[in-house]
């Protein structure tokens, strides 16, 4: 296990001594390899410069806080009560540098899905696709719905608002003791409570140095989001552990199942926890998962029926270069519909892959990215009333009373 980030949540100015030295603290402070440590800003049209070139004040914030020992910028969110003109700022911001991430809201936390938000954000998807050749750009970019602030994983992570104190959380990847749990146990009780136990062995400690860390830098900690996130190596795949407890292949019946299994004994585990706390299924992220995807053995609506179980949502989803606005549409309005009903946070980070068509190999010079192909789109969507420009009250399956 490892700590993918220590997650900042501060206002965007230049850092503060006091910052600088608990950035300086954080980093070497845990029992478990740090991998990066971020900054995470309130939604950026709320204090975004309108005078400012875009280009140069992207670089200078990015300088400011890599110097003080910031990896990389969530600017946070375009969110349902900004005006649109904001999301056509995102291509040219993700442009300016490769430290800045931004996102877009598609559905809010009170409810509220946009459709028209959804084709917005479709072609915007579209266009990011070609800032590099490859489509890597959308890595740094994703679609939200329903996700409040506060959860340390990127893009989705971002700061309350511009006078909120600042605050810290800490992002795992641990998808190992899933595997490690299953492997050891004779039952799936066995496996449950390995699991539940490994988790809160970790976060015990993780949570005790964070806990010093606050007193000492006048920092709250804000907890841990304990996703069981992958590295695309085998023994570290969330693919690998559903297989692990008896699914043939991942995508075949008994993925659902394994899906909630997991999840359910993270919800189970005690610790202080933020943000998603759940599976994350990131197709190019994890080993299994790509290999299933080239087989055609996994697809968009598995992918999808998981996130009904479990976490993020759909996650660096490879898909054609040629694919259609309105079928990146679509696939928003399943994720942002899904997370309102089951009122629940859900992501769509999707990456059409310029050049490229179903079933051709998919392979990134980047190490936290397997070897897979191309996923298929369903056919394109006729044109109907899905293409209205429309906002929708979307009322949850369960009443808050129930």
């Amino acid at each position: 296990m490892e700590i993918r980030s220590i997650t900042v949540f501060a206002q965007p100015g230049q850092p503060t001594p006091e910052m600088r030295a608990f950035l300086a603290a954080a980093r070497n402070a845990y029992p478990y390899p740090v991998q990066t440590v971020r900054l995470a800003t309130p939604p950026f049209p709320d204090w975004w410069p309108h005078t400012a070139d875009l280009h140069s004040t992207a670089q200078e914030l990015v300088r400011q806080w890599q110097e003080a020992g910031v990896n990389y910028i969530s600017l946070g969110p375009v969110q349902l009560r900004h005006d649109t003109s904001w999301l056509d700022m995102i291509p040219a911001l993700l442009g300016a540098t490769d430290a800045l991430f931004a996102t877009a809201e598609i559905a809010d936390t009170k409810g509220q899905l946009d459709v028209g938000r959804c084709h917005h954000v479709a072609r915007l998807i579209l266009q990011i696709s070609r800032i590099l050749d490859n489509g890597f750009g959308n890595l740094y970019f994703a679609a939200l719905a329903n996700c409040p602030p506060g959860s340390p994983f990127f893009p989705v992570a971002y700061h309350h608002s511009t006078d909120a104190p600042a605050a810290f959380a800490i992002a795992v990847e641990a998808a190992d003791l899933a595997r490690t749990a299953i492997q050891q146990a004779r039952t799936l009780n066995e496996a449950r409570q390995n699991l539940v136990t490994a988790i809160e062995t970790a976060a015990a400690q993780i949570t005790a140095v964070s806990r010093q860390l606050a007193t000492t830098h006048q920092h709250r900690f804000a907890g841990i989001d304990f996703s069981l996130a992958p590295y695309p190596t085998d023994d570290k795949s969330i693919g690998g552990a559903f297989e692990d407890l008896g699914v043939p292949f991942t995508g075949a019946s008994g993925s659902l199942f394994a899906a909630a299994f997991l999840t359910e004994a993270i919800q189970q585990a005690n610790f202080p926890r933020c943000g998603f706390s759940g599976l994350m299924l990131p197709v190019l992220e994890d080993s299994v998962l790509a290999r299933r995807a080239a087989e055609k053995r996994l697809s968009l609506p598995h992918l999808l029926s998981y996130a009904a179980v479990c976490g993020v949502g759909l996650d660096t989803i490879p898909l054609p270069g040629d694919v259609t606005a309105d079928s990146v549409a679509a696939i928003l309005l399943d994720t942002a519909v899904l997370a309102t009903r089951l009122r629940k946070p859900l992501t769509a980070r999707l990456m059409p892959l310029p050049g490229l068509t179903a079933n051709d190999p998919v392979t990134f010079d980047f190490p936290y990215f397997a070897d897979s192909r191309v996923m298929s789109v369903e056919p394109e969507p006729k044109k109907g009333l899905l293409a209205e420009d429309t906002r929708l009250t979307i009322r949850p399956v369960y009443s808050r009373s129930e």
